[in-house]
């Protein structure tokens, strides 16, 4: 019986994890595919607006929101474990109130000072879309502790589709209110705050189903709720207090490290844009060249690193529960195969944006000629950064797991004080300008990973980097160079086009995952860990893509059955 629990729980973990995995990605696509016809619509001085504002609002959103609502889930979640309804009812309530409190005082503060922080960033034009966000940081903490309350129950649908509604509305309502905008004659930055009114509106929509969901299941009679209704309990102060007290210890870590990155991105723009208009940039220039960075290279750069760590990060569960077992076998082989899985999936990416960085953007946004020259050596530059930044996610999981949060807190501190003073140094020079801020990147990230893998050593013993990093690297290589070799030859008897581009990533795809298996890149253990891993195992297998030795056991073991 005990074992038939087990197993539920921990196909129920897993199926919210893909559910908040794919939902993730979702979102990632959809923000993308936003901003392709945002770019059409508000230029890249209107998206140097638009992203300028985004940045400060994301920093208070972060700060308000980041750890919170996984504080909730977790009191939540044990108090359900403990049986107790009316402890449930309220954490909730108090938790609610203290979102509110956070969340009305983030908008007034965002509201009041709007104009001081378009200041301090030098961009003026930036005031009317700020004014139009602001409301989302209240909205952003209400929906926040509705999911908290729905993930403490085990429930990652409303949370997956209140985060797709959130997407969908701000593209659905961004587009339109913008393209209205533009065609009322209105001016730049008037656009990008009309395109801000949309975000608004779609964080709106989200709060809107998460509260209707709340009351459809409130309404199922679920124990804590009957449980509080027929005994009414009135908080105390020290109770309140308590949760208070709680929510507090296990959200300010979580908190600390996001805001970390969240302010990170802040300085990094405020650097841009300033540094860009001490060299001789006008307003309007500096802003076309952010919003081209922002809007093209950074969008792309993101994007990869949240459709890697989707399939290496489930694994850290795994490693959680070999932790509590106090299993160092099994330890050292979670960590192993969380590692050389990231890498398995980022080297490659790294190194075909690095130099496919323009044919990609061409492919994404076409017609955008101007946007797509600025930025492609800047995601070019950007490439490297792929693998780091998803090797810091596997390392900040296994130092979770391990339950040394404040560790990764250092690592990004460390990383953010060189990424300000390169940015600084290189960004200001003439000969440099914009191409400093990839390069400030590859710093922070370094750095960061570097303390990270020292940090995480000394609890648990790592792959060898030599072969952690050196045989997916040749094996990139080779993938990379012979589709770009053949890439170049088809360019001169072809067009430069989307076929072609796509023509050239199939082609290092494929490449790739036949020169990793005769290098052995992928192992045995990887590959089972992997969605339908045996099977893809069993296939390369009776293919003759494996190594020697590998391909024989799965010969043996075929001729066995």
């Amino acid at each position: 019986m005990a074992e038939r629990a087990a197993k539920t729980v921990g196909k129920t973990f897993f199926s919210g994890v893909l559910l908040l995995t794919l939902s993730t990605v979702s979102v990632k696509v959809i923000g993308l595919l936003y901003k392709i016809p945002m770019l059409a619509y508000l230029g890249a001085e209107g998206m140097g607006y638009f992203n300028s504002a985004y940045e400060v609002y994301a920093l208070f959103c972060v700060i308000a929101t980041a750890g919170l609502p996984v504080a909730l889930s977790v009191l939540i979640s044990s108090a359900i474990a403990k049986g107790d309804g009316k402890c449930v009812t309220g954490i909730y309530r108090t938790s609610l109130l203290l979102f509110l409190g956070i969340g009305i005082l983030g908008s007034l503060v965002m509201l009041l000072l709007a104009r001081r922080f378009c200041g301090w960033i030098k961009s003026d034009g930036a005031y009317a879309c700020m004014l139009t966000i602001a409301p989302t940081v209240l909205l952003g903490c209400i929906a926040s502790a509705l999911r908290g309350y729905f993930q403490g129950h085990q429930r990652m649908l409303p949370t997956a589709l209140s985060q797709l509604l959130e997407a969908l509305g701000k593209l659905i309502f961004g587009l339109l209110l913008a393209r209205y905008a533009l065609y009322s004659g209105y001016d730049t930055p008037t656009v990008a705050a009309f395109a801000g009114l949309g975000l608004t509106l779609g964080m709106l929509l989200s709060v809107l189903y998460l509260a209707l969901e709340k009351l459809r299941f409130d309404r199922a009679g679920k124990a804590e709720r009957i449980e509080a209704d027929a005994h009414p309990h009135v908080r105390t102060g020290e109770e309140s207090y308590r949760i208070l007290r709680d929510l507090g210890r296990l959200s300010v870590p979580m908190t600390l490290g996001a805001s970390l990155v969240s302010l990170t991105k802040l300085v990094d723009m405020t650097m841009i844009l300033r540094r860009l208009q001490a060299i001789g940039f006008t307003e309007v220039m500096a802003n076309e060249a952010y919003g081209s960075y922002t809007t093209l290279a950074l969008s792309v750069y993101a994007l990869l690193p949240s459709l890697i760590n989707s399939i290496a990060l489930p694994l850290v569960p795994m490693l959680s529960a070999a932790i509590a077992e106090g299993n160092s076998e099994r330890q050292e082989q979670m960590v192993g195969i969380s590692y050389r899985l990231t890498v398995f999936l980022a080297m490659p990416a790294s190194l075909s944006l690095a130099v496919y960085a323009e044919p990609i953007l061409r492919l994404l946004f076409s017609g955008e000629e101007t946007a797509v020259a600025i930025s492609a050596p800047l995601l070019s530059g950007l490439g490297a950064s792929v693998l780091l930044s998803c090797m810091i996610t596997a390392t900040n999981s296994v130092l979770h797991a391990y339950q040394r949060v404040n560790r990764p807190i250092l690592s990004m501190l460390a990383g953010a004080l060189l990424k300000i003073l390169t940015s600084y140094l290189l960004i200001g020079l003439p000969t440099v300008t914009l191409a400093g801020a990839p390069i400030s990147t590859f710093v922070c990230n370094a750095t960061v990973l570097l303390l990270n893998f020292h940090f995480a050593a000394s609890l648990c013993r790592a792959p060898s980097p030599v072969p952690l990093f050196g045989r997916p690297f040749m094996a990139s290589a080779l993938s990379v160079g012979v589709s770009y070799g053949a890439y170049t030859l088809l360019l001169r008897s072809f067009p430069p086009s989307a076929l072609l581009t796509l023509a050239a990533l199939a082609i290092t795809a494929i490449c790739y995952l036949l020169f990793s298996c005769r290098l052995g890149v992928l192992e045995r253990e990887d590959a089972l860990s992997l969605p339908m891993g045996e099977r893809l195992w069993r296939m390369l297998g009776r293919a003759h893509l494996l190594r020697r030795e590998d391909r024989e056991a799965v010969l043996r073991k075929e001729s066995k059955k």
